[in-house]
């Protein structure tokens, strides 16, 4: 049973998170570079709001989307 979590942290520290530590030694050097995924996740949430507002607006000016109370039943 030991050997089988041995092999899980073997697998996790050694193979999957190496990545990771080398954009922590890379923090002493370049603070922007250490954050790339940091800025990547950034963009991907500042384009997915975009996307969302924007279907929002759309749905507004149709007229399509129902703001009454009686929308849901739960709220009558």
């Amino acid at each position: 049973m030991k050997a089988f979590f041995e092999g899980i942290q073997y697998l996790f520290v050694d193979i999957l998170l190496t990545p990771l530590d080398f954009l922590r030694s890379l923090e002493l050097s370049s603070w922007f570079a250490a954050n790339t995924i940091n800025w990547i996740f950034m963009i991907i949430c500042t384009a997915a709001m975009v996307y969302w507002i924007k279907q929002l607006r759309i749905f507004d000016q149709a007229g399509t989307e129902g703001q009454d109370t009686t929308a849901h039943s739960f709220l009558k």
